[in-house]
C-alpha cells in the first residue's frame, strides 16, 4: 500500500465505503471540486472527506487517539490512493474473470484474526494504516482479489495488467493531493502499490 509496511498491508480493489455512490459521472473538465478523476468519472472532494472522517472519528474513539491521529498526517492522500486502487484493482479483475464471494471474505479475515490475536487487534492494526473497522471487510476483498490475480496471471502478468488498467482508465489527481503514477500509484508513495496483499496471500495458503 502506499504506507508503512505491516503484516496487514493490503493492495487495493473497488467499492463504496459510504452509502452515496464513490463516482460521478462528470463531463471532460471535472478537476474543480473533483479530487481525482477515474474513466471520465471523479471522485469529489466531498467524498473524499466523507470517507477520511470515518477514519479519523474511529481513531478518535481509539484509546491510543492522540498517537494514531498524529502518526497519520497524510490520511487524505492515503484514502484517495486506496480508493483509485481499488478502483483500478477491481476493473482488471473483472476483465480477467476473477471474482471474490463473501464467503471467501469473511473466511480470509477470520484467518487473519487468528493469526493477529483476535479481531480487537486486527482492528487496531489496521486503524494504524488508516483503515476504519467498517472499512475492514474491503480491504480484504482487496487483498484476495490481488491474490487470485496473481494466481490466475501470474505476479508479473497480473501487474502488468494493473499498469494497463490504470493508463486505460486515464487516472488525473487534483494537484493539492498530488499527482497519479501507473507504476508507483499517488507521488510521494512509501510502498509501491502492485505489491499483492498479505491478508489475501495468508488466506489463499492451504492449511
Amino acid at each position: 500500500m502506499i504506507r508503512r509496511r505491516t503484516a496487514l498491508s493490503v493492495s487495493a480493489a473497488s467499492a463504496v465505503l459510504l452509502a452515496a455512490p464513490l463516482l460521478t459521472a462528470c463531463g471532460n473538465d471535472a478537476r474543480p471540486g473533483a479530487a481525482a478523476v477515474i474513466d471520465g468519472e471523479r471522485i469529489t472532494v466531498a467524498q473524499l472527506q466523507a470517507n477520511v472522517r470515518v477514519v479519523r472519528d474511529a481513531q478518535r474513539e481509539s484509546p491510543q487517539a492522540r498517537q494514531l491521529v498524529a502518526g497519520s498526517g497524510r490520511l487524505n492522500q492515503d484514502v484517495l490512493a486506496r480508493l483509485i486502487k481499488y478502483e483500478v484493482i477491481e476493473r482488471a479483475a473483472r476483465q480477467s474473470g476473477v471474482t471474490v464471494t463473501r464467503r471467501e471474505v469473511q473466511q480470509a479475515r477470520k484467518q487473519v484474526e487468528s493469526r493477529q490475536g483476535g479481531a480487537d487487534t486486527l482492528r487496531a492494526l489496521y486503524l494504524q494504516q488508516g483503515v476504519a473497522p467498517r472499512q475492514i471487510d474491503q480491504e480484504v476483498r482487496v487483498g484476495v482479489t490481488r491474490v487470485k490475480l496473481d494466481r490466475a496471471l501470474g505476479p508479473q502478468g497480473a501487474s502488468e495488467l494493473l499498469v494497463r488498467t490504470s493508463k486505460a482508465l486515464d487516472i488525473e489527481v487534483n494537484p493539492r493531493y498530488g499527482t497519479w503514477d501507473d507504476m508507483r500509484g499517488l507521488a510521494l508513495a512509501q510502498d509501491p502499490w502492485l505489491r499483492p496483499a498479505e491478508a489475501g496471500r495468508q488466506q489463499q495458503q492451504p492449511a
